[in-house]
Formats: structure tokens, C-alpha cells, sequence
């Protein structure tokens, strides 16, 4: 096997993981802790572990559709993304081993909300719940999930790295001018 297959094929145990993770965690979740109830705190009530299911995606955004438009529009639409970065994380040669990893952590994200959008008809199981002091009008931060996590996580620091490959690329091209 040669190198860049190597290079590109390893970060995907990251996707596979965030996909377990969330998955296992879920399952944990609805086995444990009835729907709307809170399973635990945390630091006071900094930290809550609580059962609810988002039928929308991020902060319930189309949670009031009906199910055909949510079907199409959070799974189907989101199963073609995940094919086509797929498709350019294989074709392009340009990524580092951070961005590999990031787009991997994300790809995995993805994957355990979409499972949850179509093997769950009450919506991806949610249970994260963290104080958030009122900061943007907020007491509570949206729950979330091990997915979600990833996502945010992952596309963080895939941002960072394109702004540090870019400019060591626009410092490296003015030195490569003077």
C-alpha cells in the first residue's frame, strides 16, 4: 500500500469511532434515562445528562416539518455530503495529516446523526447539557451529543489548520518573491 492511500485510510478509525461512541453512548442513553428526564449533574447543574431526541438539527431547525421534507432534507440530502467529501478527501493530495483528521472527525459526526435520522423516528437522541450563564441570551447551551461534539470539535480545527496552511503558504510564496 503506498503512502498517501496509507495516510488517507488510517484517519477513517476516527470516523468509525465517533460513529461507536455516539452510537454506544445513545444506546446507553435511551436505555437508561426516560425521554426528557435528567440522568445525572454534574459540578452543581454545570453538567446534566438528559434525554431528549431533535426530530430538526442544530437548535431544531426544521423540527416542525413534516416527516417527508425532514427525511429528504436531514438524511438523504446529508448522505450525498458525506459521499461527496468522501470523494474530494480521496482525490485531493493537498490535505495535511490535521485536516485528514478533521474531515474524518467530522465525516464520523455526520454519519452518527444520519443513523439516528433514519433508525430513530424520534429524531437524533440528544443528552449533553451544559450551563451557559446567560452568555448570548442563553442559560443553557442547545444540547448535544458525542456527534455533535466531533463535528464542532473537528471543524474548529480544521478552520485553524486552513488559516495556518495559509498563511505559511503566503508567507512562503513572499519569500519565495523577495
Amino acid at each position: 500500500m503506498n503512502k498517501d492511500l496509507k495516510n488517507k485510510l488510517i484517519p477513517i478509525s476516527l470516523a468509525a469511532l465517533v460513529v461507536l461512541l455516539d452510537q454506544i453512548t445513545k444506546a446507553i442513553i435511551v436505555a437508561k434515562i426516560p425521554p426528557y428526564s435528567i440522568g445525572a449533574q454534574f459540578f452543581g447543574d454545570f453538567l446534566r445528562i438528559i434525554h431528549v431526541s431533535n426530530t430538526g438539527v442544530a437548535f431544531s431547525i426544521g423540527a416542525g416539518w413534516t416527516q417527508t421534507a425532514r427525511h429528504i432534507m436531514f438524511s438523504l440530502i446529508p448522505l450525498i455530503v458525506v459521499f461527496l467529501v468522501f470523494r474530494v478527501y480521496f482525490k485531493n493530495k493537498d490535505f495535511n495529516q490535521v485536516q485528514n483528521w478533521s474531515i474524518m472527525g467530522i465525516v464520523g459526526g455526520g454519519i452518527g446523526n444520519i443513523i439516528d435520522r433514519i433508525f430513530r423516528p424520534e429524531g437524533v437522541v440528544d443528552f449533553i447539557d451544559v450551563k451557559f450563564y446567560g452568555l448570548f441570551g442563553l442559560q443553557r447551551w442547545p444540547t448535544f451529543n458525542v456527534a455533535d461534539a466531533a463535528v464542532v470539535i473537528c471543524g474548529v480545527m480544521l478552520f485553524v489548520s486552513f488559516i495556518i496552511t495559509s498563511k505559511n503558504q503566503d508567507s512562503k510564496d513572499t519569500q519565495e518573491t523577495a
